[in-house]
């Protein structure tokens, strides 16, 4: 049994501890990445999430792509991609995000994008006829789809899942009770079925879920047993960061031996990968699972 620190919580949210430092962007893959995701006209969640990664990520040569626009028809408290109506379709973009992947000769491409509610398919034919151009214009690279949640559209599901990636992850990102509060638009539940559906159509299954939000730990155990039940094969867990002053605060800086308990407990329950610690996100060395 770990012995847990006890802190003040009042006192680590007036400011970031040392484990949630990171080194600024630079280097030459850092500018390299940077340039084409400029030149070919590109979103990543990198940037519109404002990931403490990328510095570290851009520097290795790696990247996730965001498709189908930057504005999310959805307004996730926790979430700092911008919210509205979303322009139409560009039907360009995967020529373009396939192309970028070409160039920087990535062996692990992942793709996320936004909800896209107001739309039939969910986003679906874009989400095919990207994965599709990546695996032909670059053969040798994996591919995993970090989709949204598609309301239960599950003929949309199907297709966005059937373009031959070899990683699906939907990100649950908290706990059941607070579900309200963190993604007003989402359902637990549903969320869930969401991933068995995918295991049953044969994909390897990944999520992520952030802690810092005021989650008990019984409460995020019980959500790996949950996805567990569900067919979940990966899962990340994370420190949630407040973006701006307009999201969610943080209700607690979760210290590293916490994310090393969720790491045993979650290797213990069956999963077959966990990445568990302060700066992991979805994305975080997305490679090593495979």
């Amino acid at each position: 049994m770990i012995e847990l620190p006890i802190v003040d919580k009042r006192q680590q949210r007036r400011r970031k501890p040392d484990w949630l430092r990171v080194k600024l962007p630079i280097g030459e893959n850092y500018r390299k990445v940077r340039s084409l995701v400029d030149e070919y006209k590109l979103h990543t969640i990198c940037q519109s999430g404002n990931c403490p990664n990328m510095g570290e990520c851009w520097g290795a040569g790696t990247a996730t792509f965001m498709i189908l626009g930057n504005t999310c028809t959805r307004s996730c408290s926790f979430c700092a991609v911008k919210t509205g109506r979303p322009p139409e379709y560009d039907e360009d973009e995967p020529r373009r995000v396939a192309e970028a992947i070409k160039l920087m000769g990535v062996k692990h491409a992942v793709i996320t994008s936004v909800n896209r509610d107001e739309r039939k398919d969910r986003g679906a034919e874009i989400w095919y006829h990207t994965v599709r151009m990546v695996k032909e214009l670059s053969p040798q690279t994996t591919i995993e789809t970090l989709i949204p949640d598609v309301r239960a559209t599950w003929d949309a599901l199907e297709r966005m899942i059937s373009a031959g990636q070899e990683v699906v992850s939907h990100n649950m990102e908290t706990v059941e009770q607070l579900y309200r509060k963190v993604r007003p638009q989402a359902k637990y539940a549903r969320s869930l079925e969401q991933i068995k559906r995918i295991k049953d159509y044969g994909k390897r299954t990944k999520t992520g879920i952030m802690v810092g939000l005021g989650e008990t730990k019984d409460q995020v155990l019980k959500t790996m047993d949950d996805l567990i039940e569900n067919g979940c094969d990966v899962l990340t867990i994370g420190q949630y960061l407040q973006p701006t002053k307009m999201h969610l605060e943080v209700a607690e800086f979760v210290h590293p031996d916490v994310f090393k308990m969720y790491e045993e407990e979650g290797m213990k329950r069956g999963f077959d990968f966990v990445e568990s610690g302060p700066l992991v996100r979805s994305s975080y060395h997305a490679e090593r699972h495979l």
